[in-house]
């Protein structure tokens, strides 16, 4: 299987994963806004500090800031201007969120499991042609001997999640023995998994591909072998194929 896509984890990346829904796309979106606060901040206080130190020292004026007792237009300055800076990140913040936590009227739903130390899967919407049940699966990571040329160690499973494009998912979470995480970089998503609890998000998937996530919550001796590998096709083809399952 070739990868055209940044839809993996590589060494040394410095960027996120290419992103394949709108939540991906908000949260890349906030991330460059604050990039570019912090760069314009930092830009100017490094400036502000150089000009203090080389024009206002003891060689160069000895005299003009030894009576300084305070400066109100600075003080309101520097107290207003971050406000504002901060006003500017968390109005985006907080609407990113709040979208984030919206669940919109689903099309499917997919109950995620965790357990220590796979994944299992229902698509309850779908029926299994042979014996009238719902679609369930275990995931399990593929070891060293089993994986075939162009699958990724440490990161394939033996079965994956199978979804289609353009296509509201409700995804619901739970585990059944310590806390885990189900989360997928490229679609932005990241959920607990508590014992006891249904945890519950959405997404829409808008492009072709293969993505992959771990458990991100410390889980126990077997963690980094709790992977997550999601395929997503258009719709047709995932009707067409869905019962293969």
């Amino acid at each position: 299987m070739m990868l055209y896509l940044n839809d993996v984890p590589t060494p040394y990346s410095t960027y996120f994963q290419d992103s394949a829904s709108p939540a991906m796309e908000g949260i890349i979106e906030l991330h460059d806004t604050i990039m570019f606060y912090i760069i314009l901040i930092t830009t100017l206080t490094c400036w502000m500090i150089t000009v203090a130190v080389v024009n206002h020292n003891e060689y160069n004026n000895k005299f003009a800031m030894k009576y300084m007792n305070h400066g109100m237009v600075l003080e309101i300055v520097w107290t207003i201007f971050p406000c504002l800076v901060l006003l500017m990140i968390a109005s985006p913040s907080f609407i990113l969120l709040y979208l984030n936590d919206e669940v919109i009227t689903p099309a499917m739903t997919v109950k995620a499991i965790g357990y220590q130390w796979y994944w299992s899967y229902e698509l309850s919407d779908f029926l299994n042609i042979y014996d009238g049940t719902t679609i369930e699966f275990d995931s399990y990571l593929l070891n060293d001997e089993m994986l075939e040329m162009g699958q990724i160690r440490w990161l394939d499973t033996d079965t994956w999640l199978y979804l289609p494009t353009n296509t509201h998912v409700r995804f619901i979470v739970t585990s059944m023995d310590v806390i885990h995480d189900f989360a997928v970089p490229s679609l932005g998503l990241k959920i607990d998994a508590n014992p006891g609890r249904l945890n519950m998000t959405s997404t829409i998937i808008n492009r072709n591909g293969v993505f992959y996530g771990m458990c991100s919550e410390l889980c126990g001796v077997g963690h980094s072998m709790m992977p997550i590998k999601i395929e997503s096709v258009d719709v047709d083809t995932f009707l067409t194929n869905i019962m293969d399952y």
